[in-house]
């Protein structure tokens, strides 16, 4: 059997920390909070293999290399296991803190509240430890099971206006998946313990006009499952580079919690019907009666396994060609200096249009940094609990490679996650480089990068199911 425990950290930045990832917000900072940001925490260990990982869920947007390595020197001080089998991800959330520390990441076009920054991501080590002992001191004896539902508060996020140009809205005629993978743990007595949940959705339903600290839609999800059967509740964000809400970019809180909730009452209903066991119906007797009743018994044949299986690999993936990282800067600078003089004259419409452009000019800066050498190292976790393959990129890769790679794996359960171990940028498909839009505009990748890719993550799958 899998020993496994659970825990969260409570990771909600402080009223008035910088709060502007929205390229066309005018506010800076958080005016209060709609519930809390946790850091999700689920141990797993196997009996028989004594192999053993940590997933960490967090509420946040991105998480730098700076912050991943300290939480993942968090986790480590308190528990043995190979930094390589520490997966940390992010729900994707738009509704929280910058994304670290530095000018780049921490939001340098901001001037008020960034002085909260810093303090709050050195109260993660000791939050996050703590909770690990948590989770490390409370196994239970599980089994695993499996499940797949649908849920339609998603959409393909890609549409083109009358001229052909694309923007982020409803595209009624692009892919979507509206797949909700479930995986369950059940103690010995059947009792939930534990719940993960994928799904592919940008969590942007609250947009620029939002004010208050929020999970979106994935904190309410969670909340609903862990009321409605119990237990612990481990969101991983999918293939969610070209999918959004249908209700996005508001200011109303109630719409991410409605979105939460029919999501969360779909994965409810899924795990409430999965067994981890394997059954065959027999038929014990029929009762003479009004009607004759026949009585049925499900008989186990077979058990779950307790296989935890962990790979890594490393690929190289091709960039495309920016400018100098002086070059940027100075760009970014001159963004910059635009912004305060937008500020300094009050005019909404004019902050707007700057902060915009100073966000874009951040973005080529940071991609410049990321596409030096000509490529990006990309790490790829692969783990195997059971029968059902976890396999986590830090990209934003849109659906078609989720599709795709399943594809190449029928009749396997296959869990695609991107935001997974850092975030290196969009990874489109090379269709739509053709096409435009935002998210080909920010990443480091070229079209290049599609079947390496494929063919690096295909392998790895083949590998640990063999």
């Amino acid at each position: 059997m899998l020993k496994v425990g659970t825990s969260k950290a409570d990771i909600t930045p402080p009223i008035g920390i910088a709060h502007a990832n929205w390229g066309s917000s005018i506010h800076q900072v958080a005016e209060g909070i709609d519930m809390p940001l946790y850091c999700n925490i689920l141990y797993i260990e196997s009996e028989s293999s004594k192999n053993k990982i940590i997933i960490l869920d967090l509420d946040l947007c991105i998480i730098d290399d700076e912050i991943d390595e300290m939480i993942r020197d968090s986790v480590i001080s308190v528990i043995d296991v190979p930094k390589e089998n520490i997966r940390i991800s992010v729900s994707h959330t738009h509704a929280g803190p910058p994304y670290g520390r530095s000018d780049s990441t921490g939001g340098g076009w901001l001037t008020e509240g960034v002085d909260l920054i810093k303090p709050y991501f050195e109260s993660f080590p000791e939050k996050i430890s703590f909770a690990v002992k948590e989770a490390t001191s409370s196994l239970k004896r599980c089994n695993i099971s499996y499940g797949i539902g649908k849920s339609d508060i998603n959409i393909n996020r890609r549409p083109a206006d009358e001229k052909g140009n694309l923007f982020t809205g409803r595209n009624w005629e692009g892919i979507v998946d509206h797949s909700v993978d479930v995986i369950g743990f059940d103690d010995e007595h059947g009792n939930i313990i534990a719940t993960i949940v994928g799904y592919a959705c940008h969590p942007t339903i609250l947009g620029p006009e939002n004010r208050l600290i929020s999970p979106d839609y994935p904190g309410h999800m969670r909340k609903t499952v862990e009321e409605v059967v119990g237990g612990s509740c481990i969101f991983l964000q999918g293939a969610a580079g070209n999918q959004g809400p249908i209700h996005g970019f508001v200011g109303e809180v109630e719409v991410a919690r409605k979105a939460g909730k029919i999501l969360g009452l779909e994965a409810s209903k899924v795990r409430m019907s999965i067994d981890p066991f394997e059954r065959k119906e027999k038929l014990v007797e029929i009762i003479p009666a009004g009607a004759d009743l026949g009585m049925y018994e499900d008989i186990v044949v077979s058990e779950p396994s307790d296989d935890l299986i962990i790979n890594n690999t490393y690929v190289d993936l091709p960039t495309l060609d920016f400018p100098s990282y002086e070059e940027a800067s100075e760009i970014y600078d001159n963004a910059i200096e635009e912004l305060n003089k937008a500020r300094r004259s009050g005019n909404q419409d004019e902050i707007k249009k700057m902060v915009s452009n100073a966000k874009r000019a951040n973005f080529t800066r940071r991609n410049s940094l990321r596409s030096k050498n000509g490529k990006v190292n990309i790490w790829i976790q692969t783990i195997k609990i059971g029968d059902i393959v976890l396999q986590g990129i830090p990209l934003e890769p849109f659906i078609e490679y989720g599709d795709r790679i399943k594809s190449l794996n029928p009749n396997k359960k296959i869990v695609l996650s991107g935001y997974t171990n850092c975030i290196h940028g969009y990874l489109p498909t090379a269709k739509a480089y053709e096409e435009g839009g935002y998210e080909t505009g920010n990443t480091p990748l070229s079209p290049k990068s599609e079947e390496i890719i494929i063919d690096a993550c295909d392998t790895e799958i083949k590998k640990i199911i063999s």
